[in-house]
């Protein structure tokens, strides 16, 4: 169970099948099943997804993965390729040793001084390709933070740019196009340092919709968006007046085809797969489970209360499920994370017989918290401890209210990362 406080959560037969669920959804996208489901080898023949590249012909070998997914990635592929990989970097949030690649550790949500170190490890390792080598790339949700190599600024510049956005509830289209025109490592540079030699790029998609140009900022992905979208994105923000940027400080991003044209760009999952398997579990303890949406977007306060609202309609035993990334708008310096958020709005319209439940999938709901989940009891416990509910939220405050209730979800970094995954049963 990657739930780690599931007793203490498991007060309710509904409590148990939404924690069941969020395992089995996390399973299905487990990083080091995903990878050894979709690369093979056999002889001098690697297989990745339906490409099969005969390894006679390549001198280098190289991995290369940013991301929360990256670590776990290049683990098993270590474990699959062995003494075939040449070199290799990848950018993790988590720490660990590799044989033959070097991992780093970076910071996440807000670029640091390590981050911008890494980055320019995997720029000079890409350099220096040629047309006989090739690159496996591993991309996932994160990769934007961690790739930073700005122009004319620190990271801390863009520390400050990306944290006045996110308190703006800038949607994640938004934030990485700006991201992308930040940093010489994002919105296909990375496809562009690795030309001539040929490449795969592996994708876990964390972003709603699987746009591959704003998975992790598009490193590998030719970009169609410019520096005149940033920074118009820039001068439409409430506090844009603070950024002091004009077109020239930003960085436009490659747009010749031939850096592209050796590069093949795959997603191996998605939020989907987590939410196929959830409702296969649902149903298997006679539910009648209904997959809402995989681009659940919005401000989490907003979508919360209309998650409740919905569930009222429908019949009983029932099990809404949805998959994506809302936003907060941050009206005062409390703290907390969008599922909490969203579970915390969701809590002032439960009623009994209805449950709700949000995580983030990467294990990490901006806090040590993976989410949060509510019912009646949940209500009662604030009634009892005088917790008023609208004041935490309005505050922003979501993170210190449930742990005063006990009602949060603790799973530690989950290697994976498919954006938030969201449960709302009914059973009265």
């Amino acid at each position: 169970m990657i739930i780690k406080n599931f007793e203490k959560l498991a007060k309710t037969e509904d409590r148990k099948l939404a924690l069941r669920m969020i395992d089995v959804g996390l399973d299905a996208v487990d990083t080091k099943k995903i990878i050894r489901s979709t690369v093979h080898i056999k002889g001098d023949e690697l297989s990745i997804g339906d490409a099969v590249i005969d390894l006679r012909d390549i001198d280098n070998l190289f991995v290369v993965g940013v991301g929360k997914a990256s670590l776990s990635a290049a683990e098993e592929l270590e474990s699959i390729l062995g003494k075939r990989i040449s070199n290799g970097v990848v950018i993790d949030v988590r720490e660990g040793n590799l044989k033959r690649i070097s991992a780093f550790s970076g910071q996440h949500p807000f670029p640091s001084e390590v981050n911008m170190k890494a980055t320019k490890e995997i720029i000079k390792l890409l350099s220096g390709t040629t047309k006989k080598d090739f690159v496996i790339f591993i991309i996932s949700g994160g990769g934007s933070t961690l790739l930073c190599q700005p122009k004319n600024m620190t990271c801390s510049d863009e520390s400050e740019f990306i944290k006045l956005m996110f308190d703006e509830g800038v949607d994640i289209e938004k934030m990485n196009t700006v991201r992308k025109h930040l940093s010489f490592a994002r919105g296909g540079y990375l496809a562009k340092y690795a030309y001539p030699a040929r490449a795969i790029s592996l994708i876990f998609s964390d972003v709603p919709g699987d746009d591959l140009q704003f998975i992790a900022s598009g490193p590998t992905v030719k970009d169609t968006t410019t520096t005149k979208d940033a920074l118009r994105i820039l001068q439409t923000c409430k506090n844009g007046n603070q950024f002091g940027v004009d077109e020239d400080s930003l960085i436009e991003t490659p747009k010749d085809d031939k850096y592209f044209k050796n590069i093949r760009n795959i997603i191996v999952v998605s939020n989907k797969i987590a939410l196929t398997a959830m409702a296969k579990e649902a149903s298997s303890e006679g539910f009648l489970p209904e997959i809402c949406t995989t681009t659940l977007s919005g401000e989490a306060r907003d979508v919360g209360r209309d998650i409740v609202h919905e569930l009222r309609k429908a019949k009983n035993r029932t099990v809404f499920l949805y998959g994506g990334e809302t936003t907060v708008t941050v009206r005062n310096p409390g703290k907390g994370g969008r599922c909490q958020e969203l579970i915390l709005s969701a809590l002032r319209f439960i009623n009994k017989g209805e449950t709700v439940v949000a995580v983030g999938s990467d294990g990490r709901d901006n806090t040590d918290f993976a989410g949060a989940l509510c019912d009646t009891i949940t209500k009662d416990t604030a009634d009892k401890k005088n917790l008023n509910i609208e004041e935490y939220l309005n505050k922003n405050m979501a993170y210190s209210f449930f742990e005063k209730t006990g009602d949060y979800i603790l799973t530690g970094n989950t290697g994976r990362n498919v954006s938030d995954i969201i449960i709302a049963i009914k059973n009265k």
